[in-house]
């Protein structure tokens, strides 16, 4: 049952993506490429899609979290590091300058090996041949136990 949800929920964003143009590496450059405000030839309807989807999440959030637990497990598996190291700056500029480069991220680099072609086969190529090498790397590197943070008080 748990697969049948992961299934359809995952078809129900791809569908999503399809339908709003997200897998389109084209429709992605245009709405970065700021300078073309001027000109008229910005494209904001990304803006459009990332602001519904931030919205169904903090809702989704707020109501999901309300509950004693989620519906196919027995806990929240919530994040509890709160420190800000390199790997989670380094994470996101890389994957910001590999989607303004290619104009893929991976959810809609997935929707797009339907119709993206080569570049799509291409970059889902990389980008697991990238994270089999940051898997390694992080296998290689001693963890690191982060230092406690001191508890915040409120007067």
């Amino acid at each position: 049952m748990v697969i049948l949800a992961q299934f359809a929920i995952g078809l129900l964003l791809g569908l999503g993506l399809v339908i709003a143009g997200m897998s389109d590496p084209a429709k992605v450059l245009n709405f970065l490429d700021l300078a073309a405000i001027p000109t008229g030839g910005w494209d904001a309807s990304l803006a459009f899609v990332m602001t519904g989807a931030i919205a169904v999440t903090f809702l989704g959030y707020r109501l999901v979290l309300r509950r004693d637990r989620p519906v196919f497990d027995t806990r929240f598996h919530l994040p509890t590091a709160t420190a800000i190291d390199a790997r989670i700056l380094v994470g996101p500029a890389i994957f910001g300058i590999g989607w303004g480069l290619a104009g893929f991220c991976p959810g809609p680099a997935l929707t797009a090996l339907t119709t993206g072609g080569a570049p799509a086969w291409l970059f889902l190529l990389t980008m697991f041949a990238g994270m089999a090498a940051a898997s390694r790397l992080a296998a290689r590197t001693p963890a690191r136990t982060p230092a406690p943070t001191p508890a915040l008080h409120r007067s």
